[in-house]
């Protein structure tokens, strides 16, 4: 039977979580302080132990809401994506998702449990009392060659990606520590909500944040599309770690879409990311217009289990709350 004990980070537990095959950024130091420092919260680690042995480590973060102790793995708005666990490949993920109940509800006690793991499969949250959504995401297979990368986007997003090309639209990489980046990634989001009449989830601070913290170990690659005047006109930002990059923002002005900066940023990316051995890059979401870059599909629950019903209540109050104040300040700023 598994259990979850609560351990401190350390040098030697950061090296050790570093051998596990299904490692992703979301689960390292750095990006850990990312979250942190934009949440408010603490992160929480442990190690599962099967009879004292160690199978695996657990990752979260806790923080407060309405006076409650949250613990989320993660939770939705943290602009990070799957967190959950580490595991030896032997160790079913259902019995750790089991483990983590008890862990999460009575020794750390938390109201509510958030967790989106990039390994779990709806059939793994059977009879423990979660609650979920499907939270499917789209991802690229990199092992192919460039050639046939290409070949299998959609005929008008290669026709996007060449006008591009011939647009004078050029592609440049920017460093973390780049002065105007952040700015420039920003102005570019407001505009994107816009288009919706909205305002962006998250303040400039957010990416100040994630540049300071996931920059220097060299895991993001920052691109920006410049038109043949030399202008910015588009900008993404990719993280990566062990075999994957990927999606975790991109923007570009409405009036320089013609152009078409951001299929050309993608392919950028695409072909960065497999000349150094990135086997895969993952969109972190599923949105239909992501199908045109010739992705796949993978199903990622993300569930989620109250104390109470009035929690549960509580929560999702919060969610619907997030989004009218969103379209309020949107309103507020035309």
């Amino acid at each position: 039977m598994l259990r979850l004990r609560r351990v401190e980070p350390t040098a030697a537990l950061w090296a050790e979580r570093e051998t596990y095959d299904d490692r992703l950024i979301f689960h390292t130091e750095p990006w850990l302080r990312f979250v942190a420092e934009s949440q408010g919260a603490y992160p929480v680690l442990a190690r599962v132990e099967d009879g004292g042995r160690a199978v695996g480590h657990f990752t979260g973060l806790v923080s407060k809401r309405f006076g409650l102790r949250i613990l989320g793995s993660p939770m939705a708005g943290w602009t990070t994506s799957y967190v959950g666990f580490l595991l030896d490949e032997d160790v079913p993920r259902r019995e750790a998702l089991a483990a983590l109940m008890p862990f999460a509800f009575d020794e750390l006690g938390c109201a509510h449990l958030e967790v989106r793991d990039r390994r779990l499969a709806p059939a793994d949250l059977d009879g423990l009392g979660l609650r979920w959504d499907a939270a499917p995401t789209a991802v690229i297979s990199l092992t192919p060659s460039e050639d046939d990368l290409f070949a299998a986007m959609a005929s008008a997003c290669r026709r996007n990606i060449r006008k591009a090309e011939k647009s004078g639209v050029v592609i440049e990489e920017a460093s973390y520590d780049d002065p105007t980046f952040a700015s420039d990634f920003y102005d570019q989001l407001r505009d994107v909500f816009a288009k919706q009449n909205l305002v962006p989830t998250y303040p400039i601070d957010r990416v100040r944040s994630l540049l300071s913290h996931a920059g220097p170990p060299g895991n993001l690659l920052l691109l920006r599309a410049r038109d043949d005047a030399g202008r910015c006109i588009a900008t993404a930002i990719l993280p990566w770690h062990h075999r994957t990059m990927y999606f975790w923002g991109g923007a570009s002005y409405r009036a320089h879409q013609g152009v078409r900066p951001n299929e050309a940023l993608i392919w950028h990316a695409l072909r960065w990311a497999r000349s150094r051995g990135i086997t895969e890059f993952d969109f972190v979401g599923g949105n239909s217009y992501k199908a045109k870059y010739g992705t796949v599909e993978v199903p990622v629950p993300w569930a989620r289990r109250s104390r109470s019903p009035l929690v549960a209540g509580l929560r999702d109050a919060a969610k619907q709350g997030f989004a009218l104040k969103q379209r309020a300040k949107a309103r507020l700023t035309r």
